[in-house]
This record gives structure tokens, sequence and C-alpha cells, in this order.
């Protein structure tokens, strides 16, 4: 039986001018599958066994090949959108004829020239297919620890989980939704720090510094946010947790603790609907 999306070794069963016919056996030769001759290599003869990735052509013949696709089944890589259509996304994964992603498959809209996370799946017509629901592939054997530095693509937001990434391209992780600040989007790299590693291997993230790290760093957004309102906000730290959510990426607390460094080293006043940078 011939793995669809996999490599897998064969056996030349048939030479004819045009290529050879592999199978998976000789007692299984009645079904076979040509590798075209530009594809065979030099010396090859009836009986020999070659290791090549099964795909259906242009035509939708099942087709082997001795080249290595950039995706295979069970694997999760990046692959560049080649052009649009009608139904979904081509994409370049190496081979003659690009890999088709259906608009069903999508996560968010693509462009030429775009670079998606995707996984391999086999369709209803038994044609392979990508989707960038990429979750059952990514794998859970990291060797990353707790407070390591990672760097991941974003490939789904969930309101309720937060974002989904595939830390290198590869290792499943999350970043929880209360660790969720800022502008964050599907198809976006973020870097990240390990928060804890689970018992089934996946990752907690978070794109925040720790906390002492973090207040000097928010400190200074606000001392940045205080130069483009001219040296007055027009809120303090009392506002509603959305406004400053909105102006700075911030929860209310982490805010508030920047906020007060500030004050404490003498750089801002606070009044009472305003916040004012002290020259």
């Amino acid at each position: 039986m011939f793995k669809l999306g996999e490599k897998q070794e064969l056996v030349v069963v048939k030479k004819v001018e045009f290529g050879v016919y592999l199978a998976v056996s000789f007692e299984d030769a009645a079904e076979h599958i040509l590798l075209p001759i530009k594809q065979v290599p030099a010396g090859t003869e009836v009986g020999d066994k070659l290791t090549v990735f099964v795909y259906r052509d242009s035509k939708d013949r099942m087709i082997a090949t001795v080249n290595t696709p950039l995706l295979m089944m069970g694997t999760v890589a990046e692959l560049t959108v080649s052009q649009t259509g009608k139904f979904g996304a081509f994409l370049n994964w190496g081979l003659e004829k690009d890999l088709f992603l259906p608009f069903k498959e999508q996560r968010g809209h693509v462009n030429p020239g775009d670079k998606v996370l995707v996984s391999l799946y086999i369709d209803k017509s038994s044609r392979l297919c990508a989707t960038m629901n990429v979750y059952q592939n990514l794998r859970t054997d990291s060797s990353y620890q707790v407070g390591d530095r990672v760097r991941g693509r974003v490939y789904e937001i969930s309101e309720r989980f937060g974002a989904f990434v595939a830390v290198d391209n590869i290792y499943s992780a999350l970043i929880p939704a209360k660790e969720l600040f800022g502008k964050v989007e599907a198809g976006m790299d973020v870097d990240a720090r390990v928060l804890r590693v689970k018992e089934d291997g996946k990752l907690d993230l978070s794109i925040r510094e720790k906390a002492t790290v973090q207040m000097d760093v928010d400190a200074e957004k606000i001392l940045a946010l205080l130069d483009s309102y001219e040296g007055a906000l027009p809120f303090n730290d009392k506002v509603a947790p959305e406004v400053i959510k909105y102006e700075t990426g911030m929860s209310k607390n982490e805010f508030k603790r920047a906020v007060g460094r500030l004050l404490k080293q003498g750089k801002i006043q606070i009044g009472e609907k305003t916040i004012r940078r002290v020259k």
C-alpha cells in the first residue's frame, strides 16, 4: 500500500521508456506508480529498491519522486504562498506541483509572498492539501526549561485560552490569556519566556519580562507615551483598565507599578485627571 505524503522504500518492478514503475513488492506489482525518467538514479535496474516520496501530479495521478519536499505527513513547516485563487492558495513546497491550501484551512487572509505555517492532510478526494491548523502535529519533546528565551509563530488566537504558538515552528506552546498584552495576532512571530513546562511537555509562555525588569520597560513606555501627548496624559492611574490596555498594552496593575516607579524617581506628577512629565 502506498503511503501518500510520506517517504517509503519501494521496489522497481518494471522499466519503461519514460521511467520505472514502483510497487510495494513484486507480489503487489499490479498496483504500481511511476517514477519519471528524469528522477530515476543512473544504473537503476528491476529489483532495486528506492526511497521515494509519494504524492499526486497535476492530473491527480499518484506518482513518486526522489526529491524531498519541505513538508511531509505528521510534520509542520513554513511555506511560501506562490499564488492565490478562487478556492484557496497555492504553496511552494519544493515539488513541481504546488500544494493547495483551501480557504477553510486558512487562519486569516493570505497573500502571494506570505510565509505560512502548515501541516499536511488528505482531503475527501484523497488529495494532499495544506492546513494552518497545525496543533496536532506540533511536538512536545523540547529541551526548553523555565526561564529560557524562545521564539515562535502565533498560529491561532483564542479569547478563552490565549495565543497558541509554534516554538521554533516545531514545539507546542501557549501564551495564556492572562499573559497576553499588547498587539498579538495570528501569523506574528514573538519572542517569549518559558513560564512552565507542563507534564505533557507543552510550554506556557510569557511575552512579558520578569516583574522587576518589566517595570523598567513599562516605565519607559509611559515616558514615551507622555512625550507623544506633549508631556501630559489625559488620564491617571485611576482610569478604567480598558483605557490603560488600549493606550499602553498593560494591565492596570502593571501600569500602576510603573507609574509608582516614575513618581518615586520624580519623573512625573499625578493630578486629579492627568499624569504630567516633570522636565
